[in-house]
């Protein structure tokens, strides 16, 4: 990884603004090879993206194609394959709430680039959380300068050499760097930036942004929780929140950071997940080559202090390889104020909290930030029920843990301090355009809207105002709404 030299980066930012004002990045065409050079720079150089992650976070190559590569190659081409549908002008004309008057005015909505963007992306999943926003600004035909994280550097001077090769390189920018570097970029003015990461960096990017009414995309995940009904299946559940707390060793937004269970189900719940970590690492995870290290000696000995400073009871794991940065997957049962409950762990830790029945789950979510994910294991439907009225997430997601992030038809982010708008496919596209409406008045219609000019009459009023104020308002009620 090469940083950006500062003076560099008001010139991207101009250049990218130039390019966008000849249009170049308009044509459906050009934005369709472009996604598909995506596709192909994966594709083709796809043990070099597995190599370096490996590198940055020695994480396995298993779970850089499953989790990260073969995703963005696939939603590469679908983004291509789909940009006709979601780039079309929606004709109007048929609107149910349209006036048939207004039919001949041509009413229509085209989505449409919102210029220059920026996409910040993190350390944790570098590869998709860097490709996803770029192939949401190339669909939408926006001009891109791309942030990469300079704490993955193996992954960031990769794709610093090989976006060059592959992309049109006054469309695409990669800036690299740390903290001068991104101040500089936040200095300038972008038309849409889009950031992953956590909430104390979002605020200083919403606030440079708000100096230029620069709209956002912030995903920023936070405490995920799990409730887990005691009448569920507790080797199963078990087994299924292990496997999404050690994907990448913790280090991930929608990780299940937390877990509520009731008295009588803790010892259950807590047996199997060792009987999980057993299985899953039949000779310890600190020397399985399936298991993910801590990205850096900080983020290290950042979760090494909490384990230091519970009052919880560790109830499996806790065996740490400093020279490796590896820790175990660690389960601490606690107490509600502990410091595993304070802030997203962002690591291999699994905290239980006892709680007496599952409305007590609910209301302690509820009385907490609003989490990016909620996890529910139930097969029992009224309480599915009562967990998706109680309390609020951006996905609720029932028994499994992480998989939504497979499912690219659904439209993921948070809400509050989870985060704001939504991502993957068409979602994303939507984040880098805005629907620009058309209206053609024809000439001709000149004698039906005469009595809109001065000076007013009691008849314009008669026509134009009156009839509204004796529309019959429908019946209605707070028990059963719209009376037929």
């Amino acid at each position: 990884m090469i940083d950006t030299p500062l003076d560099e980066i008001p010139k991207i930012n101009a250049s990218l603004r130039a390019t966008f004002a000849t249009r170049k990045t308009f044509p459906l065409a050009w934005r369709q090879h472009q996604l598909l050079q995506i596709a192909r720079m994966l594709q083709e150089n796809h043990k070099a993206f597995a190599d370096a992650i490996y590198a940055d976070l020695g994480k396995p190559a298993f779970e850089v194609y499953m989790t990260e590569l073969n995703l963005m190659i696939d939603r590469a081409i679908i983004s291509a394959k789909r940009l006709p549908e979601w780039a079309a002008v929606k004709n109007l004309e048929n609107h149910p709430d349209l006036p048939a008057h207004q039919k001949a005015w041509k009413p229509r909505v085209a989505p449409t680039p919102k210029g220059a963007a920026l996409v910040i992306s993190p350390w944790n999943y570098p590869l998709i959380l860097s490709i996803q926003g770029t192939i949401g600004a190339i669909a939408a035909g926006c001009t891109l300068c791309l942030k990469l994280s300079e704490v993955t550097f193996n992954y960031a001077g990769l794709l610093q050499d090989l976006i060059p090769k592959y992309l049109d390189q006054d469309a695409v920018k990669v800036v690299c760097g740390s903290v001068p570097e991104i101040t500089k970029v936040l200095e300038q003015k972008w038309d849409h930036i889009f950031y992953t990461g956590n909430g104390i960096i979002a605020r200083i990017i919403a606030a440079a942004a708000a100096k230029h009414l620069t709209p956002l995309t912030l995903e920023l995940g936070g405490k995920s929780p799990v409730i887990i009904d005691p009448e569920f299946d507790m080797e199963l559940a078990a087994r299924r929140v292990l496997w999404g707390k050690i994907n990448n060793c913790g280090q991930v937004c929608v990780s299940p950071d937390y877990a509520l269970v009731t008295p009588s189900s803790t010892a259950a719940f807590a047996e199997n997940l060792k009987k999980a970590c057993a299985s899953f690492y039949p000779n310890g995870s600190l020397k399985s080559d399936s298991y993910t290290r801590i990205i850096n000696m900080q983020h290290f000995n950042r979760i090494k202090s909490l384990l230091e400073r519970t009052q919880g009871k560790v109830l499996m794991g806790g065996g740490m390889d400093e020279k490796e940065r590896r820790i175990e997957p660690t389960v601490v049962l606690v107490k509600p104020g502990d410091v595993l409950l304070e802030s997203e762990t962002f690591g291999p830790i699994l905290t239980l909290l006892e709680v007496e029945d599952m409305r007590a789950a609910c209301e302690y979510i509820s009385a907490h930030d609003h989490p990016l994910v909620l996890y529910l294991f139930t097969q029992n439907e009224q309480l599915q029920q009562d967990v998706r009225k109680l309390t609020m997430s951006g996905n609720l997601i029932f028994n499994d843990t992480f998989m939504q992030m497979d499912v690219k038809v659904l439209p993921f982010g948070g809400v509050g301090e989870s985060g704001y708008g939504r991502q993957v496919l068409e979602n994303t596209f939507n984040c880098f355009t805005y629907e620009r409406t058309t209206l053609e008045i024809p000439v001709d219609v000149e004698d039906k809207i005469h009595l809109r000019y001065p000076p007013y009459t009691a008849h314009a009023f008669e026509v134009e105002c009156a009839p509204t104020l004796n529309v019959q308002i429908p019946e209605s009620s707070s028990e059963g709404g719209l009376v037929a």
